[in-house]
């Protein structure tokens, strides 16, 4: 976990709460309205759709770059992100 973002960092180290979904690592503000616009306007709404896609990496990935038009780096990083939180508290 040494080559992560301080945004990773400070989303990882607390529980979910009522974070934003621009929290998560790799989610900026574009891909963060993206995401709003299609129902997922939290954090813990995209954990959700993790867990249903069973934390699997290649699943997760391509439902981001379909839902919000993420690059692979972005969804590779929110994947992480999510894993490591569940890791962390789950």
């Amino acid at each position: 976990m040494s080559s992560t973002s301080q945004k990773h960092r400070n989303f990882v180290a607390e529980p979910m709460g009522d974070k934003a979904v621009t929290d998560l690592a790799g989610i900026g503000g574009v891909l963060g309205e993206r995401l709003e616009k299609k129902g997922f306007d939290k954090a813990s709404v995209v954990l959700g759709q993790f867990l249903v896609l069973k934390k699997n990496k290649e699943l997760f990935v391509d439902w981001l770059k379909d839902t919000a038009g993420a690059n692979a780096k972005q969804a590779g990083d929110c994947h992480q992100c999510l894993s490591d939180w569940c890791d962390e508290f789950l």
